[in-house]
């Protein structure tokens, strides 16, 4: 489970890196032929494809990375069991095998899944990749010197809660069999249908135990993907990656591979990497950016650029923006002031806040409006974009508040425009015309994240969002309203602190589906009986706008990641 602004950002990552960080119907770029101006627009194989963030890529340890798909620069680099399928739109928000033959192959009841490597799959020094590596780079990813990525293998594997990695105990998990050298079984404590899709992260990359380094693996990871790490300068600010002669596209359908070098520049100024990306000159026209948006600002401006505009590609990454409420705080105790300000909010005031209807998609559902989540559309306090007043005035004085009422809301001070001062101020001014007086609590955002983050401090009435591991609904609806996942002592992602015995025996009820379709339409259904509670106020879904050089193609943007895979592109 992640909260977007720690981790989506990268991965997104989200992981996947973020991602991961750590987010619409139909998503990709605008030109899904992905033509540069001018010339050919064929993907041809060569060249160097340059890297612009803003964000180093730090911790290059499959152990240490929060991904979702297996990430983007480190899905060059590390292959997974299952990854993403590298697709445009809905089509890429599937899970598809990678090293494995298949997506899993479970039993009866999801507790015991059973993987096959394909044949021939082989390391950067030409060594044969093997079901032990995959056992023992999961392994590793328990060390404490390795912590960084997602939590399920703790979870999900049987006696795997207190493990400390092979370091400290080289007897190993039990859980993880590898009866020959392409076969692996893991064995779990409950039903999880959806483990293909943890099978992604790249805590599933195979690690050979003799090439082992500890804590300075990162420095030089051994490849299993199309590319090997030939430079990693100030803990991933330059990642320099050049071919993997023993990578094999028969064994990988997913990843194109078409430059021969990879550079990733990290640690610039957003704004001076969407001027380079605009002006492309030199080697920027063959550069991409895996982490940074076009802002309000710089999106008027490319707009007006018929050739700028057409290098800017548009996708959907499954997050939603929110106001969270605690109800074991009053006024918001009250159900019914709950549904008042679901009522008041004017959600077209939030989306100009939030950088105008390019950049934002209004919400009334939890999950966000892509399939793959189980998307059902529901709107169960339905106000029109400006709101209803009227409606949220009855509310408050059924609930006793005919005078109005004065509330707190906490905000992030960090200008992100989702958390920030301006959805803060558009929320504010539609109250106001309810007749509540909202008083605004901005925070730094580390102070933000703590207070949010704990049970003892959680105030009544704040900014949220939250953006999933996979495209599921599972990862989206399960850390905020399962009642099992409220953490009183730690960092707790339940804000409604909800624990609706209903709820939860139906989150375990999917939990057992292996039929991901029909576990996304229960997905739908649990998100619309949830809301009726108005623990939250869905306010919008952000969409990504991201410049590229005048020289890539075959853009590719699928609804997983909601940017650009650079595992698709090609500089000639």
């Amino acid at each position: 489970m992640r909260q977007p602004s720690v981790i989506a950002r990268r991965v997104a990552a989200a992981s996947v890196s973020l991602v991961v960080a750590a987010g619409a119907v139909a998503c990709g770029p605008e030109d899904n032929d992905a033509k540069s101006a001018g010339g050919d627009s064929t993907p041809h194989r060569g060249g160097t494809l340059t890297v612009l963030n803003s964000n180093p890529q730090q911790d290059f340890d499959p152990a240490r990375l929060y991904t979702s798909g297996g990430g983007n620069v480190p899905s060059l680099v590390f292959r997974t069991l299952t990854t993403r399928n590298r697709e445009n739109g809905e089509a890429g928000a599937k899970v598809v095998p990678d090293l494995a033959t298949d997506t899993g192959r479970p039993n009866k009841d999801a507790t015991v899944w059973t993987y096959t490597l394909k044949e021939g799959l082989k390391y950067e020094d030409g060594s044969p990749i093997t079901t032990a590596d995959i056992k023992y780079g999961i392994e590793r990813s328990f060390a404490p010197e390795l912590s960084g990525g997602a939590p399920y293998l703790r979870d999900w594997l049987v006696g795997a809660a207190d493990y400390q990695g092979p370091y400290k105990d080289k007897k190993g998990l039990a859980a993880i069999e590898t009866p020959d050298a392409r076969t692996i079984v893991f064995h779990l404590n409950k039903p999880e249908g959806e483990f293909p899709y943890l099978a992604t992260q790249t805590q599933f990359t195979p690690v050979p135990k003799a090439k082992d380094t500890g804590t300075k693996y990162e420095q030089h990871p051994v490849s299993s993907g199309p590319y090997k790490v030939v430079t990693n300068e100030n803990d991933g600010e330059r990642l320099v990656l050049e071919r993997n002669t023993h990578w094999s596209a028969s064994t990988d359908a997913e990843r194109k591979a078409y430059p021969d070098k990879v550079d990733v520049r990290s640690g610039l100024d957003s704004s001076v990497i969407n001027q380079r990306l605009s002006a492309s000159q030199g080697a920027d026209a063959a550069a991409v950016t895996t982490d940074t948006n076009l802002g309000p600002a710089e999106l008027a401006k490319v707009s007006g650029d018929k050739e700028l505009a057409a290098r800017v590609g548009t996708g959907h990454f499954g997050y939603t923006n929110y106001i969270a409420f605690n109800p074991k705080i009053k006024p918001f105790d009250n159900a019914k002031v709950r549904q008042a300000i679901s009522y008041a909010i004017d959600r077209s005031s939030v989306v100009n806040a939030a950088g105008g209807s390019a950049l934002a998609e209004p919400a009334t559902t939890f999950l966000p409006n892509q399939k793959s989540f189980g998307h059902t559309e529901y709107d169960h306090f339905p106000a029109g974009d400006a709101g209803d007043a009227a409606k949220a005035k009855e509310l408050l004085k059924e609930a006793g508040y005919a005078k109005g009422l004065t509330v707190t809301l906490t905000h992030s001070n960090a200008k992100d425009f989702e958390t920030s001062p301006e959805i803060a101020t558009a929320v504010q001014d539609a109250l106001k015309k309810a007749g509540i007086t909202v008083e605004l609590q901005g925070l730094e955002e580390n102070d933000y994240s703590d207070k949010i983050h704990s049970v003892k401090t959680e105030p009544g009435f704040f900014l949220a969002h939250w953006g999933a591991d996979w495209p599921s609904g599972g990862p989206f609806l399960a850390p905020i309203f399962d009642g099992r996942q409220i953490v009183r002592d730690g960092a707790n992602f339940n804000t409604g602190l909800l624990d609706d015995k209903s709820v939860n025996t139906e989150i375990d009820a999917i939990n057992k589906l292996t039929d991901l379709d029909a576990a996304a339409k229960r997905w739908g259904a649990l998100d619309a009986k949830i809301g009726e509670q108005a623990l939250t106020v869905p306010l919008f879904h952000p969409v990504y706008k991201r410049l590229y050089g005048k020289d890539i193609k075959n853009v590719v943007i699928s609804d997983w990641t909601g940017v650009l895979d650079i595992s698709q592109v090609a500089v000639k």
